[in-house]
């Protein structure tokens, strides 16, 4: 060999021709909690089956007229002659009516059943963004500016708390009613539309205390954060600070309460409609259709059984999917 001249053969035994080429190793990428948090609710089993439960209960609702007219039946039309002169139903299910004709009236059932599902979601869902909106406003600038605006977002908040809902609820609905020249000169329609707008606010004005009360505390643990320092330090406007750095960590507690409040909701549209204090005719409710239907239990059991399965399965399915997600987002737990 010719000093200076590479050697072909050196490092032939190192890195022999037949073995594979070298790659280069994959980097691993971390995750986020939010995707650590779907990929477990995509594992657990009773999630996707809740989940499953909550999409039949929305397309239900939302296609409600479709439904409806494959049977060929409305939910507003008077059958008398399916009644008697008592008012028990003379038919039961057929293939006009698939769950029957309610007692008295003849009208029918399952027109009523897939449109009582639309107020109980609408209501849910409605109080659930304003009352999660308004939880996370209040609870961010009380928990970040602190002084004085803390202290009194904090006493409107026990406020608030301290308030029986029940009581709130019967006494607003005449309150507002009056304030429209009174019940007995509404219409029906006017009467129900003012009550369904009365019962959101109800629920979403005792829904964002509770949520604004776990925000503040959050807050005052992640405002003395480093990064939260850094970015005021550097002159950062507040509200981006708010919304860009503090918020973005606050999504577990907000979304498990949100996913909380969606059945607890339900089950409370549904008992104020049972006591009178909810929707009225001619919004189709279940728990309106409970009421009804304690007067002629013994004569036609599934006129009363119909929305109480629709309000058990429905609220069971919320209830055990807000579990689910809150152990999804909970670090500490392993499913």
């Amino acid at each position: 060999m010719t000093i200076g001249q590479p050697d072909s053969t050196v490092g032939v035994q190192d890195h022999p021709a037949s073995a594979e080429p070298v790659r280069p190793a994959t980097v691993a990428h971390g995750k986020s909690p939010l995707r650590i948090a779907m990929e477990r609710l995509r594992k657990d089993k009773v999630a996707v089956i809740c989940i499953v439960v909550v999409l039949f209960f929305i397309l239900v609702a939302v296609f409600a007229p479709v439904w409806s007219k494959i049977e060929g039946q409305d939910y507003s039309t008077f059958h008398p002659d399916l009644v008697d002169e008592y008012g028990f139903p003379t038919i039961g299910i057929n293939a006009d009516h698939w769950f029957g004709v309610e007692p008295k009236t003849g009208r029918d059932s399952f027109a009523r059943w897939v449109y009582g599902a639309r107020p109980s979601l609408i209501v849910a869902f409605s109080a659930t963004v304003f009352g999660t909106i308004v939880g996370v406003v209040m609870g961010l600038l009380a928990g970040f500016l602190g002084g004085w605006v803390d202290r009194v977002i904090s006493w409107i908040i026990d406020f608030v708390l301290s308030l029986p809902y029940l009581l709130f609820a019967i006494a607003l609905v005449p309150i507002v009613e009056s304030m429209r020249g009174g019940s007995f000169n509404m219409t029906p329609e006017e009467q129900a539309s003012t009550r369904f707008f009365v019962l959101i606010f109800v629920l979403s004005f005792f829904g964002w205390a509770g949520l604004a009360r776990i925000i503040r505390g959050e807050v005052l643990s992640l405002r003395e954060r480093e990064f939260v320092l850094a970015a005021k330090a550097i002159g950062v406007p507040t509200r981006q600070v708010l919304f860009k750095e503090l918020l973005p960590n606050l999504v577990a507690p907000i979304v498990i309460s949100a996913s909380l409040s969606l059945p607890a909701y339900v089950t409370l549209e549904a008992g104020l409609s049972f006591l009178g204090v909810g929707l009225v005719e001619p919004i189709p409710s279940w728990g309106q259709t409970i009421a009804n239907a304690t007067n002629w239990f013994k004569a036609d059991p599934i006129y009363l059984w119909l929305p109480v399965v629709g309000i058990i399965a429905l609220v069971l399915a919320l209830a055990l999917l807000g579990d689910s997600i809150r152990d999804a987002f909970d670090p500490k737990t392993r499913r």
